[in-house]
C-alpha cells in the first residue's frame, strides 16, 4: 500500500457505522478506504435479530437512548430518523416487517441489510482493506499515519467505527476507545450492556430449576440500593413491561436485558411478576369456602413449574394449602412478595453474552453535528464506541445509522 495513497479519509471498522459513514462520504465524492481486520464482512448484523437484522425501531427518539450527555444524540437522529432508514431498505427491494414495539426486521435474512451497505459503498467507489490489521496511529501534519498489516498510509481524516467490546468472540476489542485516550480524549467507563443478570449460586438455588420458564413482568432499578455513598444520586428509576426467562444462573430475556444497561454492580431489582393486577385482592375476593390448593390458584396466573417453586420456597405447607385456609395476612405477603420481588445481582454474564457495550468515548469530547473529535480536528469516532447506548430492539442499529451519516456528511478536506 501507498504511503500516500490518495485517499481523503479512512475508516476503521466496516460494520453498520463504519459502512454506513463510507458510503455516505463517498457519495458527496471523497475517496474513501474502509479498512477491518476481520475475515468475514459485517458478522454483528449477520447474527442480529435471530438471523433477520432488528435493523431500526420506528418509534426511536432520544429517550431511548443511555448516555451522560442524554442529548447529544438529538441531532444525529433528527437528521437521519428510522424512516430515512427504511427508505433505504425499500429502495433496495428489502422486505420488511414490523414486531411489537416499532421494532422492523427483515422478513428474510440479515444478509440482505450486508449487501445493501456493500452495494452502497461500491458505488460510491469505496476502498476495501480487509482483512487488514491497524498496527498504530500517529497524529502527523495534515492528518493522520495508519500503520497496518498491508502497508503504511496517510489521510487527512480518519474514523474510527470499531464498535464495542460486546461479543468478542466475533473480534470485537476496546480499539477505539484505546485510540480515544492515545489522544486525551475523555472514556466513560465500558461495561457490558442489554446482558443477561447472574446471581450468587446460593441465593439462586431455589430458582436455578425453573431455567426455560418465562412470563411477562414489570421490571425496575433501584439505583443506590447498595448503600454506597452517593450512588444513585440524581438517577431516575426505569421500568420495562417485557418477557423475563429463568436461566441456571440467573435471569435473562427482554426485561433484565432493558434493564441490565440501568443496572450498577451492588445495586438491586425489583420484579412485579404479576403486573397490572391486585393480587391480595384478588386472592382474598376468591378466599371465602374455596377449597382449591393455592397452587391451583397461582397456576392460573403462571408457569406451574413457577407456581410450585414460588409456594414451596415460601414455606409454611403454602404449596399444599387450600386458599380458604390461608389467613389473610399471608396471602397479603405472600402478594406483595409477588409484585416486588426483590434481588441483588451478583453480576451480569459478562461481554461473551451482552449485545452492546455502555459506556465509551465521552460525549462532551465530540461535536454532535459531526462526531468529529473537538481537541483533535479530522479526528471522529461513530456508533457504539461512543458514550450513547439504546434500548433492546433496533435503536443500537439506528444509533450507528444515525451517527455515521452525521459524520459522513460533516467531513470535508
Amino acid at each position: 500500500m501507498n504511503a500516500r495513497a490518495s485517499f481523503d479519509v479512512a475508516i476503521i471498522g466496516a460494520g453498520a457505522a463504519g459502512m454506513m459513514a463510507a458510503a455516505v462520504a463517498g457519495a458527496r465524492g471523497l475517496k474513501v478506504v474502509l479498512i477491518d481486520h476481520a475475515t468475514k464482512l459485517a458478522e454483528k448484523i449477520r447474527i442480529s435479530g435471530g438471523g433477520r437484522c432488528n435493523f431500526t425501531n420506528i418509534g426511536a427518539t432520544p429517550a431511548q437512548f443511555v448516555s451522560r450527555n442524554p442529548h447529544f444524540c438529538r441531532s444525529a437522529l433528527s437528521a437521519f430518523g428510522p424512516r430515512d432508514f427504511l427508505e433505504l431498505v425499500q429502495r433496495h427491494g428489502i422486505a420488511w416487517h414490523e414486531k411489537h414495539r416499532g421494532q422492523l426486521f427483515c422478513d428474510e435474512s440479515s444478509e440482505r441489510i450486508i449487501d445493501m451497505l456493500r452495494a452502497e459503498c461500491e458505488d460510491a467507489r469505496v476502498a476495501w482493506r480487509m482483512p487488514c490489521t491497524v498496527e498504530k496511529i500517529e497524529q502527523v501534519e495534515g492528518g493522520f499515519r495508519l500503520h497496518t498489516s498491508g502497508g503504511g498510509l496517510e489521510v487527512p481524516r480518519l474514523v474510527l467505527a470499531t464498535g464495542g467490546m460486546a461479543i468478542p468472540q466475533l473480534g470485537a476489542t476496546d480499539f477505539a476507545l484505546k485510540v480515544a485516550r492515545q489522544f486525551g480524549l475523555k472514556v466513560v467507563e465500558p461495561r457490558p450492556a442489554l446482558v443477561p443478570l447472574v446471581f450468587d449460586a446460593t441465593q439462586w438455588a431455589p430458582f436455578a430449576e425453573l431455567s426455560g420458564v418465562a412470563l411477562e413482568v414489570v421490571l425496575r432499578n433501584e439505583p443506590g440500593s447498595s448503600g454506597a455513598k452517593g450512588r444513585g444520586k440524581g438517577k431516575s428509576v426505569v421500568s420495562f413491561l417485557e418477557d423475563l426467562l429463568f436461566t441456571h444462573r440467573g435471569l435473562s430475556g427482554p426485561a433484565i436485558l432493558q434493564i441490565s444497561t440501568f443496572w450498577n454492580p451492588g445495586e438491586a431489582i425489583e420484579i412485579d411478576l404479576a403486573p397490572g393486577q391486585d393480587l391480595a385482592a384478588e386472592l382474598l375476593a376468591a378466599k371465602p369456602g374455596n377449597r382449591q390448593q393455592l397452587l391451583t390458584v397461582l397456576s392460573r396466573l403462571w408457569p406451574r413449574r413457577l407456581a410450585e417453586q414460588w409456594l414451596e420456597h415460601a414455606g409454611g405447607g403454602m404449596a399444599q394449602a387450600r386458599l380458604a385456609d390461608v389467613p389473610d395476612r399471608r396471602l397479603q405477603k405472600l402478594a406483595h412478595n409477588i409484585h416486588h420481588w426483590r434481588l441483588t445481582p451478583s453480576g451480569t454474564a459478562g461481554y461473551r453474552k451482552a449485545e452492546v457495550m455502555r459506556g465509551g468515548v465521552d460525549t462532551d469530547e465530540l461535536d454532535q453535528r459531526s462526531m468529529q473529535a473537538r481537541k483533535v480536528e479530522g479526528l471522529y469516532f461513530i456508533g457504539e464506541a461512543v458514550d450513547v447506548t439504546g434500548w433492546l430492539g433496533g435503536y443500537n442499529f439506528q444509533w450507528a445509522w444515525s451517527s455515521a451519516v452525521a459524520c459522513g456528511r460533516a467531513i470535508t478536506v
